[in-house]
């Protein structure tokens, strides 16, 4: 649940804090005050794209900041290693030039994040989610987020997917002779060339390596020729001279025992140069090559060259490219025989993606019939007791008769009044009509949605008398579940809240400011004054309030 709300400097809000409660929360003022801009810094505080223009003007930055339950998102914040005591702290600040940054409990996180966060928290409904009825697009939408087969869903979604996959292989190996030849000439002149290369993975570093080395033989040969020397050439030879100091270091041990270490080490390091000298004589030898070895070499590795600028890859990953070369050939090459096998798999493939989703209809029969009852009853609590409310589930008109979505087009039709044709809702609903069907819609989803706040933004578009009273009531229901926040013009609507803010607009020193306070009982019958009569509020329109008042007061304790 939202628990808190501060907005710093978004449009023409220059600092407000709200404290919202369980239960139905309502904003009222006059046209232009600012209520929607409320709902707009809920938006931008939960991910929602923001502009530069959203900061109010000379202001070098916005802030929104919003305190939930922690408990609404504990998973989450698991998840993304963020720590919360309590409280669920979301802040979101956007600079005058439209960069913006957004923080969880003072823990930086993407967009994305926060969106994802935002699904877990609130559900928004704008002014505009009524005509988003009218696009039949949509309604497959709604009756499958109503209904409880997601197992039909996803299993539907896999075989569409092979059934997806198998086409596309199909589309590769069907191709026209002229083309299968050409690739296949193609592939053959690259198989033989890099086949004729006997390429060896690590061939290229070991010939560097030698080549290197053979650059550099004559400098090499003269060093190794003066280490040996030193080594064992002469009586002063190292070898010589260690020789002499183990003869006399063993001579003083055979007194003195206690030298018998010294002697061994002396005796080990002979043996260690002995060692030196023959793997320096070793390495000597085999420096001796022909110039053939060198160009041969050259050669080998220009090769190379080559080949890594021809097919755009290192030598060693050739070997691999090769493989690819021979398993395409051999594609083209029995390319009628696999097709053959894969229009067989794809006619099977074909019978598994209906026997799927004729199994996915038949759940979003079953569900489309609770839908309409459901839509129906919520519909004449909201004064539309002639209403006509069906699901249509008709098959998808193309060669295979399904689509990605299964065997179905689904939209959503009605009648408003008697006697009247179902029909489509873009060709009956008026606005009011419009407003009442998403309402009953949210109300209906409410129980398959585990979202804890709901925000309503202006929900009563075309919707006066006793309409309004029926949208208010069935608000307050919805509240007794969840949390509901609304943004109103009407006092219907206004008087089931359990918490009633009031947002006016104000000028000051050439600057319009907007403010937000938290009416009090005698507030609320004031704004409910207001709401019927505009200014001239007497003492008439305050009676009329108050009775308003009582009137929700009495439903509510009926229905608590």
């Amino acid at each position: 649940m939202l628990n808190e709300l501060h907005i710093e400097n978004i449009a023409v809000i220059e600092r407000a804090d709200l404290s919202f409660t369980a239960g139905f929360n309502v904003l009222t003022g006059e046209t232009g005050a600012g209520k929607s801009i409320v709902i707009d810094a809920i938006g931008a505080v939960l991910g929602e794209r923001v502009s530069r223009e959203l900061v109010r003007r000379g202001a070098e930055k916005g802030l929104v900041t919003a305190v939930f339950d922690a408990e609404d998102a504990r998973d989450w914040l698991e998840q993304n290693e963020i720590e919360a005591d309590g409280e669920l702290i979301l802040q979101r600040r956007i600079g005058a030039d439209g960069k913006s940054s957004a923080r969880v409990c003072g823990v930086p996180v993407t967009a994305a994040q926060m969106k994802e966060l935002a699904a877990l928290l609130v559900d928004i409904h704008g002014q505009n989610d009524g005509r988003q009825l009218m696009d039949e697009r949509l309604h497959m939408n709604y009756l499958d987020r109503f209904g409880t087969y997601s197992e039909e869903l996803s299993a539907y979604a896999a075989e569409y997917a092979k059934y997806r996959a198998l086409n596309q292989e199909i589309a590769k190996l069907s191709m026209d002779e002229l083309e299968k030849e050409r690739l296949s000439d193609s592939l053959q002149a690259q198989i033989k060339e890099l086949e004729s290369a006997e390429l060896r993975p690590g061939e290229e570093e070991e010939l560097n390596a030698r080549r290197d080395l053979l650059r550099n033989a004559e400098k090499l040969t003269e060093a190794i020729d003066e280490a040996c020397a030193s080594l064992e050439d002469g009586d002063t030879s190292a070898q010589s001279m260690t020789q002499n100091a183990e003869y006399f270091a063993q001579r003083a041990a055979a007194i003195a025992p206690e030298l018998e270490s010294a002697a061994k080490a002396i005796r080990d390091a002979a043996f260690l140069l002995t060692d030196a000298g023959e793997t320096l004589r070793d390495f000597r030898d085999s420096l001796d090559f022909s110039p053939e070895e060198y160009d041969r070499m050259e050669t080998r590795l220009s090769l190379f060259r080559k080949l890594e600028r021809r097919y755009g890859r290192s030598v060693d990953e050739l070997p691999a490219y090769l493989e690819e070369c021979r398993q395409k050939l051999d594609d083209i090459q029995y390319a009628d025989e696999r097709l053959q096998k894969l229009q067989q798999e794809l006619a099977q493939q074909i019978s598994r993606c209906r026997e799927s989703g004729l199994r996915l209809r038949q759940a979003r029969e079953k569900a489309a019939h609770e839908l309409e009852r459901r839509i129906v009853s919520e519909l004449r609590d909201l004064s539309m007791p002639a209403v006509r409310f069906a699901v249509e589930i008709t098959d998808v008109s193309n060669e295979q008769g399904f689509d990605s979505h299964g065997l179905d087009q689904i939209r959503f039709l009605m009648s408003a009044n008697a006697g009247e044709d179902l029909g489509r809702i873009s060709r009956i609903a008026s606005g009011g009509e419009l407003s009442r069907i998403m309402l009953a819609m949210k109300n209906v989803f409410a129980a398959h949605d585990p979202v804890p706040t709901m925000i309503f933004d202006e929900i009563d578009t075309g919707v006066s008398g006793i309409a309004a009273q029926r949208v208010g009531e069935k608000l307050f229901s919805v509240s007794r579940g969840k949390q509901v926040m609304c943004v109103t013009h009407l006092p219907q609507i206004a008087a089931m809240a359990d918490s009633h803010f009031l947002i006016e607009k104000s000028e000051a020193n050439g600057r319009t400011y907007t403010e937000v306070e938290a009416l009090d009982r005698d507030g609320r019958r004031h704004e409910l004054a207001r709401l019927h009569g505009g200014d001239n509020i007497t003492l008439t329109t305050l009676a009329s309030a108050e009775e308003q008042l009582e009137a929700a007061e009495r439903f509510k304790a009926q229905h608590a």
